[in-house]
C-alpha cells in the first residue's frame, strides 16, 4: 500500500485527482488532500508519506517551493501541472515524474506503478535533491542527470557523456569508460541535453561535441571522437552539424 497526499489549490482539481485514484489505483491511500501549501508541509511532515502528488503552480508558494520548506523528503514527489511547465525539463533530468491535467488514467497507473518499485529505497531523496539543484541554477545548465537502471539509478556527470547512440525506444549513453542503456528514446535525450554540446548528427546519434576530435568529408562525412569511435553524420544533418562547430 502506498500513503499518499494530495496537494491542489484548486479544489475541483483535487477532487478529480481524488476520484481517479479511488477509482483507478486500489493500493495508493489518500491520507490527506490539501489546498493551502503551508498546511501540506505540515502534513508531509507529520504523516510521512510514501507519495505526495502536487501542482506545480499554486498562488504564494509554488510545488518547488513547498519541497524546499518540507523536512521529511522521503517520498516519491509527482508533480502535476496543467500546461507544458517550463520546469518540466528539470523534472524529466531528474528521473522524477509528472502529470499533465486533466491526468490521463493509464499515466496515472503507470506513475503509481513506478512509485511502489522505488518504495522503502533512498532514491527519492537523492533525486529530489538533484532536482532543487536543477532549478536553482538559472541557466538551466544541469551538471548531473539521473539514468534510470534494474538496480536503481546511476547519476552522472552531462559532460561525462561521450555520445549517444538510438536503439527503438532505448538509448545507449556511452562514457568514456562505461555504457547504460535507457528505455527512453534518443529523442527524450536531445531535448534534455544542452544543445550548445550535443549535436544530432544522425538519426542514430548525438555527440558531446567536447569530445570531437577530427571531421572527415563526405557525402555526410564522418566524426572521429576522443575515445577512437568514429561515426556517420547523416547527409541532412551536415550543415547544421557544421554550423553547430563553427566551420
Amino acid at each position: 500500500m502506498l500513503r499518499a497526499i494530495l496537494i491542489d489549490d484548486e479544489e475541483n482539481s483535487l477532487n478529480a485527482l481524488q476520484q481517479k485514484i479511488i477509482q483507478h489505483c486500489p493500493f495508493v491511500e489518500i491520507i490527506a488532500a490539501c489546498t493551502l501549501p503551508l498546511d501540506a508541509v505540515d502534513k508531509i511532515n507529520s504523516l510521512k508519506p510514501d507519495i505526495v502528488f502536487l501542482d506545480i503552480e499554486m498562488p504564494g508558494m509554488n510545488g518547488f517551493n513547498l519541497l524546499q520548506q518540507v523536512s521529511y523528503k522521503n517520498f516519491e514527489p509527482v508533480f502535476v501541472t496543467a500546461y507544458d511547465h517550463y520546469a518540466v525539463r528539470a523534472i524529466r533530468f531528474s528521473a522524477l515524474d509528472y502529470l499533465v491535467k486533466p491526468v490521463d488514467i493509464d499515466e496515472l497507473k503507470a506513475t503509481v506503478a513506478r512509485a511502489f518499485e522505488k518504495k522503502n529505497s533512498h532514491i527519492p531523496n537523492q533525486r529530489l535533491e538533484l532536482l532543487l539543484d536543477h532549478l536553482s541554477n538559472p541557466k538551466k545548465h544541469f551538471k548531473r542527470i539521473a539514468i534510470p537502471s534494474h538496480e536503481g539509478l546511476h547519476f552522472i556527470k552531462v559532460s561525462d557523456i561521450v555520445y549517444l547512440e538510438a536503439n527503438i525506444n532505448y538509448t545507449h549513453i556511452y562514457l568514456a569508460d562505461h555504457k547504460y542503456i535507457v528505455s527512453r528514446t534518443i529523442k527524450d535525450f536531445e531535448e534534455l541535453l544542452p544543445a550548445d554540446t550535443f549535436i544530432r548528427i544522425h538519426n542514430s546519434y548525438i555527440i558531446n561535441k567536447d569530445f570531437l576530435e577530427k571531421y572527415i568529408r563526405g557525402e555526410g562525412g564522418q566524426v572521429v571522437l576522443s575515445t577512437g569511435v568514429t561515426l556517420d553524420v547523416a547527409k541532412r544533418k551536415k550543415t547544421d552539424f557544421l554550423k553547430a562547430i563553427g566551420y
